[in-house]
């Protein structure tokens, strides 16, 4: 009688880097991170110049909305193909061909003279972030076991906290400057090349070849299914178009409904879906993905609108706005950096997710009761403390998925919790930019009839030049876009208790110390 002791199979070729050292590791992930930084700030950075921008191009409230939207929307919809391109190609020769698609958007946004050209370009940039997104944290679910990965995210959560944030201090100091606004788009294009030559030079990824069949059909109804739902939501409600309820949103609605039940069909039927559905129907997974969505509403609604909280509401200058976003900054970047080092110091995670959701809540309801004169101290208390919950969240999010899916897998897990994210950004920014809309244009109407002053066509209560405005009429203008903004915060402090209680759901499943998920030799039986 022989018996045959449990032992863990031969480790995929996946396997290999576990071997590399802690300069080895960061040595690989400098380019990467470079790359991911210039494709945070390309997002963020417009954020106090799109007032300018608005002027120059002479562009519509619409149109200032679709400048973040449509990068969004790019995004939010290549990010999961180019999450399985990763599992199927060269992983670094992807993120250069990011890099080169990000470079050229940059410039044809920078040599705009209208808007059609702009938002072109800015498609053309969501479209390379949506790889840069992706292929980041694929190559770090490639090279590093997540029972290590956690100080890794901790540093690509902290290029995004900086990138995030410091976007708009670093636009609104550009934009104030001789450089003026095409300038927050040729700023990226050295960063990008330096984030090329870098990447080049230190990473070193070894690629196991494997059948390149790429679901085309499923790439074409998830594109078509999200645009035609985000454009829906970046309408809706807005005048010169169509009513939350009425023929076109039924028919947009449907549309999309349609398209994505087909999408959900397709990736039941091919052999390498570009949403793997046996991975989003996980229960961590699944639930990773729903706080992701309440998570990316809070991240764009606050970079969004904290800015046009302080120009607008506050009077301060672009370059004033992104000085006081900086508690914002330090807060994620803190959260993001020190949980990601004591994530990896004691296996734990869960803990840092249900930390992260009750800071978000807490910081995002203080918020919540801000007008037009508080306290800047106490804004920047209540900022600092959601910028802490985000910072917390986001990137251990991720890692909770990646721990639970094989290596070949990871660019799709990857992919599919950021575009989650992105599209409840993208959704969120749109619904809560329509509602503020409209609740700051009723405010503004009230007050100037309150105080006697006849609003033709509602025109006065659209406008942003503030400046221009009579003191008192200033005065109404901004109180009422103190309340919208401080609305908004209490709007996503409402939504963030859903990503509390996904995570609360969520099993803290050990973090191996593996590249790949290792299967154990069976157990022959006794003779």
């Amino acid at each position: 009688m022989t018996s045959t002791k449990t032992t863990p199979a031969a480790a995929p070729p996946h396997a290999a880097p576990s071997v590399m050292t802690h300069r080895q590791i960061l040595e690989a992930l400098t380019g990467l991170l470079a790359a991911f930084f210039t494709a945070i700030l390309s997002s963020t950075i417009v954020a106090n110049a799109l007032p300018t921008i608005m002027s120059d191009l002479h562009g519509s409230q619409t149109d200032f909305a679709w400048v973040i939207t449509a990068a969004l929307l790019a995004n939010a919809a290549t990010t999961p193909i180019w999450g399985k391109l990763a599992d199927l190609f060269d992983k670094k020769l992807l993120v250069q061909l990011s890099i080169v698609i990000f470079v050229a958007g940059s410039v044809l946004a920078g040599l705009s003279e209208n808007m059609p050209t702009l938002l072109t370009a800015r498609v053309i940039q969501g479209i390379a972030m949506g790889g840069l997104t992706a292929l980041a944290q694929a190559i770090i679910g490639t090279i590093i076991p997540p029972r290590d990965r956690g100080k890794y995210s901790g540093y690509m959560g902290a290029v995004m906290a900086v990138g995030t944030a410091g976007g708009p201090l670093l636009g609104g100091f550009i934009v104030d400057s001789p450089l003026g606004w095409r300038w927050t788009f040729y700023i990226c294009v050295p960063l990008a090349i330096v984030s090329l030559i870098l990447l080049q030079i230190t990473l070193k990824l070894p690629h196991v070849r494997r059948p390149a069949k790429v679901d085309w059909a499923g790439s074409v109804l998830l594109t078509a299914g999200v645009s035609l739902l985000l454009i829906w939501v970046s309408f809706a409600g807005k005048a010169g178009y169509y009513d939350w309820i009425s023929g076109v949103s039924a028919l947009m609605v449907g549309g999309s409904v349609l398209l994505l039940a087909a999408l959900i069909w397709v990736e039941t039927k091919v052999s390498d879906p570009i949403i793997p559905l046996k991975i989003i129907s996980q229960r961590t997974t699944a639930l990773a993905i729903v706080a992701s969505v309440a998570v990316g509403i809070a991240m764009f609604a606050s970079s969004t609108f904290l800015g046009q909280y302080y120009q607008v509401a506050r009077g301060a200058t672009p370059t004033e706005a992104g000085l006081l976003t900086l508690p914002m900054i330090v807060g994620n970047l803190l959260g993001s950096v020190v949980s990601g080092l004591l994530v990896s110091r004691y296996g734990k995670w869960k803990r840092f997710l249900v930390g992260g959701a009750i800071l978000l809540i807490a910081g995002l309801g203080f918020a919540g009761t801000m007008d037009h004169q508080t306290s800047f101290v106490l804004v920047g208390i209540y900022t600092f403390v959601f910028g802490l919950g985000l910072g917390m969240m986001m990137q251990n999010l991720v890692l909770a998925v990646q721990n639970t899916v094989a290596a070949k897998d990871i660019g799709s897990a990857s992919g599919s919790v950021a575009f989650f994210r992105t599209v409840g950004g993208a959704a969120g920014v749109s619904v809560l930019g329509a509602i503020m809309g409209s609740h700051v244009t009723q405010l503004i109407t009230d007050g100037l009839a309150a105080a006697g002053v006849p609003v033709a066509g509602g025109n006065s209560a659209g406008t942003l030049d503030i400046a221009s405005m009579p003191a008192p009429i200033a005065m109404i203008v901004r109180a009422a876009y103190g309340d919208g903004a401080a609305m908004i915060f209490m709007v996503s402090a409402v939504i963030s208790v859903v990503a509390l209680i996904a995570v609360l759901f969520i099993k803290e499943i050990p973090l191996r110390r593996t590249i790949d998920v290792v299967q154990t030799a069976p157990v022959p039986a006794k003779a």
